[in-house]
């Protein structure tokens, strides 16, 4: 088997573990009886631990100079951890249970992307032709355990999860490790990066839109309750979210030329300001579910076109590091804001006031990328 197949098999299986827990464990905290607010809380409490964890773990992986190693300790851990989690009925083991994921799951992906990133590029094959195969696995899985858990129970999802882990862990150990970059990792060369102008608004436009994204990620399932859906709807919106996301993997290698990076994230920001604000004067669930076609075309497009940009701004031994910036950003510090501020949002005036609220966020980040877009990429 070939690198690059066993690195497609890995990112499926290891994608559809993502999905098991970013896309229900919102509903399975509402089935063990905690409300929006709490949910919201305890997710944004995560996410403010991944914002120290994933850079962490991203200089631990940088130092050493090796990936596999790093990922596989942190798979293995997040295996056993997320299916206690999702055996727990009390309030006080989802805290502590989700905090540990942030601690070991959530900075594996970053490691995975950078991964996947580095791998391309020296097999000479397209980043978008590998990631694709995540996005089918994230499709796979949302949909198929919507329907299964809709069946067996949403306490069958710990199984669900350990047996994609296993499969996950598997593959990753038959792949060969990233060589690290013949420039050892030095300080002086990463100061200046996170110094420049170009860096702080480049990450400020990635918060900003990903605020929006977390908040969709986080309670498209309570909104879906909402308008009269059920899990299975939740989990077809995400079916139809990541199977469009394949289809724009595929193609983003062709649609994001060189130097042309901030300017796709501008449109994909100001796409996500209309897909939120369609989203907000929807009314039937399954109406919501035919507005998720947008997720390849907004976050698709504005992720790797934000890739794209910090791979020629960082320094290249600090990659790893440089991505778990990025990655603590798009779905670390907006998570806290996102999931606590949309918690109490959403339980206090409804999910159709929140998703206007998104767009209005969504068409900040387009205005201030449209600033970005007009300065000219340098190498740090």
């Amino acid at each position: 088997m070939s690198t690059i197949t066993k690195l497609k098999g890995f990112n499926f299986f290891y994608f559809s573990t993502f999905a098991l827990f970013l896309s229900f464990l919102p509903v399975y905290a509402k089935f063990a009886g905690v409300s929006g607010t709490h949910i919201g809380w305890i997710l944004g409490m995560g996410s403010l631990i991944s914002i120290v964890a994933q850079p962490l773990w991203g200089m631990v992986s940088d130092r050493s100079r090796t990936i596999k190693k790093v990922l596989l300790l942190l798979l293995t851990i997040s295996l056993l951890v997320g299916t206690l989690l999702f055996q727990a009925d009390q309030m006080w083991s989802l805290i502590v249970l989700v905090a540990l994921m942030n601690v070991f799951f959530l900075p594996t992906d970053p490691l995975v992307e950078s991964m996947n990133f580095q791998k391309s590029q020296r097999e000479k094959v397209g980043y978008g032709s590998v990631r694709m195969y995540g996005a089918l696995g994230y499709a796979c899985a949302s949909l198929l355990a919507g329907y299964a858990l809709k069946l067996w129970g949403l306490d069958s999802l710990s199984w669900i999860f350990l047996c994609a882990g296993i499969v996950a862990i598997g593959l990753a150990a038959g792949l060969k490790d990233v060589q690290a970059s013949s420039s050892p990792p030095s300080l002086k060369a990463l100061k200046p990066f996170f110094g420049q102008s170009r860096t702080l608004i480049f990450l400020l436009v990635v918060l900003i839109v990903a605020v929006p994204h977390k908040m969709n990620d986080t309670f498209i399932g309570l909104y879906m309750e909402q308008l009269g859906g059920g899990v299975n709807l939740t989990g077809l919106s995400w079916f139809v979210m990541t199977i469009t996301e394949t289809v724009m993997f595929a193609l983003s290698s062709r649609i994001i030329k060189p130097g042309k990076e901030a300017l796709w994230m501008t449109v994909a920001a100001g796409l996500y300001a209309v897909r939120f604000l369609l989203s907000s004067m929807i009314g039937t669930p399954y109406g919501l579910v035919a507005l998720q076609i947008f997720q390849g075309f907004t976050f698709v497009i504005f992720y790797v076109g934000a890739l794209q940009y910090l791979y020629k701004i960082v320094p290249e031994e600090w990659r790893s590091t440089g991505q778990t910036v990025l990655t603590a950003t798009f779905f670390g510090v907006s998570g806290i804001i996102g999931s606590t501020l949309g918690g109490w949002i959403i339980d206090e005036r409804g999910g159709s006031f929140l998703y206007k609220g998104m767009a209005f966020v969504a068409m900040l980040g387009f205005l201030l990328g449209i600033y970005m877009a007009r300065k000219p990429i340098l190498k740090s």
